[in-house]
């Protein structure tokens, strides 16, 4: 029943892994329980419990997909089991000298070229990385940049400087598109002074244009467009 999944392979491949983790149990005999005895023995393996709180979300969506196309007509199991409630984390941002010593040390980078202009991207528009890596340069014109494929499957334009335009093409003409270089992000942000907490890595790009907008008087209406909330 791939054609339930509207996220694609990978997460098709997270519910074959839960499906193992349960048993690989028939449908129709999967029970509310059963799934919540699961997860305990997940957690004591050390599982996340964010991770466990999407797999729920995406069993979820499954089962009400199929039944909204007509490939099942017993109730959703899960509608009554409820998300773990998590502590929520810290969240961080940059100062001005913070983003000034993070872009200097992605300049330097000279094996990933455009890590220091995604990086620009995700400060000027609050884009997430991936969206801001996926750019090309039909979505870069007028002063603006438009984000497809975003995670919240609509399509936002930002604008942006004349500086951050001309800057953008001249790299997609002398090196084509983006390549993925998250990882190495990650990287040269280890070898700065700047600590993070966990997993905020890339994140906290978009926490530092959130942050500085509302700073600087922004309205919040306007930021959650602008973020595509």
């Amino acid at each position: 029943h791939g054609h339930a999944l509207a996220d694609g392979p990978a997460i098709l491949r997270t519910l074959q892994n839960l499906a193992k983790d349960l048993g690989d149990p028939i449908a129709i005999n999967l029970t509310g329980n059963a799934f919540c005895e699961t997860r305990s023995a997940l957690i004591k393996a050390g599982i996340q419990g964010k991770t466990l709180n999407n797999r729920l979300g995406y069993l979820k969506a499954l089962f009400n997909e199929l039944h909204r196309l007509g490939d099942i007509d017993y109730p959703n199991p899960l509608a009554n089991v409820r998300p773990l409630r998590l502590q929520e984390r810290p969240i961080s941002f940059l100062s001005t000298c913070q983003i000034a010593e993070l872009l200097d040390a992605l300049d330097d980078r000279t094996t990933s070229p455009g890590i220091g202009l995604i990086a620009r991207v995700c400060l000027s528009t609050g884009a997430r990385w991936g969206e801001a890596q996926a750019l090309t340069p039909e979505r870069v014109r007028n002063g603006m940049v438009t984000f497809a494929n975003t995670k919240s499957k609509r399509t936002r334009s930002i604008p942006i400087d004349k500086a951050l335009e001309k800057a953008l093409h001249l790299y997609f003409k002398r090196h084509g598109l983006f390549t993925n270089c998250m990882l190495t992000f990650s990287r040269v942000l280890e070898k700065t002074s700047i600590k993070l907490p966990a997993g905020q890595a890339t994140h906290v790009l978009r926490h530092t244009f959130a942050s500085h907008f509302v700073m600087r008087g922004g309205n919040i209406l306007t930021l959650q467009k602008i973020l595509g909330h």
